[in-house]
């Protein structure tokens, strides 16, 4: 069934590949609808996140939020099957790094730099468009899909663009082959931890919140500096990224500082475009022993 699966997918792939971006945004705008009036994809989490972390916002700006998040849900999912089959061109032009000497300095070095950044914008594009503009080694780290053939078929169109995918089950094997070279680490540090106990706790919209020790604990392991990516979409389709400098020592910062950095950037990123943040992932489900 998975290979069925698999032959049915790279379809998709090719159709979606040959398919010009205007109709696959009218496409888009119908998935958009059907998620939210019809299926109502998580609706009850989406709300409850953003009554939680927006509780100044009236019903009709949350409303408003809410639904162009589902937009913005279905314009993921569109752009992350073309992502298959697009160009260097393209995704250069959808896709900017605004200051990619800042990844060209660490490379200089010899060094090998973590850069953290959120499910903000089109975060998959970014996967592959990294090795575009940086000479560095990318290695991107990510969740393996449950389709072995799928997940296998991502990982090759990534590698032609120059992209490493790294299960997240091997982390610490490839940080411990890469770390010492001109490398690029790319981590998404947003998603609640399913270990509370490793986790670090922070504010994070006002709340306790657990996050992912990952980029903090390789980063002060084998003092790698950290990055923190701003992702911005400037029209439907357009994306930039601004790297920011966040910690150059990490070994010389206290305890969760990194990571309570990264969640204070992250947050003022989301407060900038709230409808770009995936709403519907349960981020406030745990809650810190006493």
């Amino acid at each position: 069934m998975d290979f069925v699966t698999y032959l049915l997918f790279v379809l998709l792939v090719t159709l979606v590949g040959i398919t010009p971006f205007f109709f696959l945004y009218t496409f888009s705008d119908f998935v958009g609808f059907i998620l939210y009036r019809v299926i109502r994809y998580r609706k009850t989490v989406v709300r409850s996140n953003l009554k939680r972390a927006f509780p100044e916002k009236s019903e009709k700006e949350l409303k408003q939020i809410e639904k162009a998040s589902y937009k913005n849900l279905a314009d993921l999912f569109i752009e992350g099957i073309k992502g298959f089959t697009m160009s260097k061109k393209s995704v250069m032009k959808r896709h900017r790094f605004l200051n990619p000497e800042i990844l060209d300095q660490y490379y200089q070095q010899n060094r090998g730099v973590i850069v953290a950044a959120g499910h903000v914008g089109n975060w998959e594009w970014g996967a592959f468009s990294a090795a575009y503009y940086s000479k560095s080694i990318i290695v991107g780290l990510y969740k393996p899909l449950s389709n072995k053939y799928i997940d296998r078929f991502a990982i090759r169109t990534r590698a032609k663009a120059g992209t490493i995918l790294v299960s997240i089950r091997k982390t610490k094997s490839y940080f411990q082959q890469y770390a010492n070279k001109p490398s690029v680490f790319l981590m998404a540090a947003d998603q609640s931890p399913s270990n509370t106990k490793k986790a670090i706790w922070t504010p994070f919209f006002g709340i306790d919140t657990p996050f992912l020790y990952g980029p903090e604990y390789y980063a002060k392991s084998y003092n790698l500096p950290v990055v923190f990516l701003h992702l911005y979409r400037t029209k439907r389709g357009m994306y930039e990224y601004l790297l920011e400098p966040m910690v150059e020592h990490p070994t010389e910062m206290a305890q969760g500082e990194i990571t309570r950095m990264f969640a204070s950037r992250l947050e003022t990123l989301i407060k900038e475009n709230p409808e770009s943040w995936l709403w519907t992932h349960k981020r406030w489900k745990h809650v810190r022993s006493a």
